[in-house]
């Protein structure tokens, strides 16, 4: 059966991983227009793929170089890429920013947590095998600094933290995490 082929690019694994990076695209879509509540089903839809294609991947022997690859660019997308769009287009529609050095300097950090989050993901593809599971993370996995984020936009949206610059320095130590030595155990 092909779905079950681990060299078949469209294995079952794969297809899912294929649903994950659509579910950060759409979410991604959904933010540009404001639609924030949509755009949250669609970034936990992403998390969802995300834990299901590793389990299908490692439960019928699916694993391949080709699908650690192609899980770590859904990975940028829907736990880099969208999260900080989320954020970013969050704090500009309410109007948090006070003047544009604010709103540069949350660019800037933005651009950084990318940045950190590629690193993070190029160096833990060089450092694994297909189909290895570890017992802990170095460093704070994409999905849970993708997690982070949201949590404060949520505490941005409750109002909890309404100064910027917390929440910027906030984003800073998400982004330092994710290449730090902190360990996170693999679940």
């Amino acid at each position: 059966m092909r779905l079950l082929n681990p060299n078949n690019h469209f294995n079952i694994a794969n297809l899912i991983t294929f649903a994950n990076i659509a579910s950060g695209m759409i979410a991604i879509y959904l933010v540009t227009n404001k639609e924030f509540a949509i755009a949250t089903i669609f970034a936990w839809l992403a998390g969802l793929f995300d834990i299901a294609d590793g389990k299908v991947a490692r439960k019928y022997n699916l694993s391949t170089e080709f699908g650690v690859q192609l899980d770590s660019f859904a990975d940028f997308l829907s736990f880099v890429v969208m999260p900080t769009f989320f954020l970013f287009y969050a704090l500009d529609f309410g109007n948090s920013f006070d003047n544009d050095f604010e709103k540069l300097t949350i660019g800037i950090l933005m651009i950084w947590y990318v940045i950190s989050g590629l690193r993070r993901l190029v160096s833990f593809n060089l450092a694994s095998d297909a189909g290895e599971v570890t017992k802990y993370f170095t460093g704070v996995p994409t999905p849970l600094g993708a997690i982070l984020l949201w949590v404060l936009y949520l505490l941005y949206s409750y109002e909890a933290i309404t100064n910027i610059v917390i929440i910027g320095f906030l984003i800073l130590a998400v982004s330092l995490s994710l290449n730090s030595k902190i360990k996170i155990p693999h679940l």
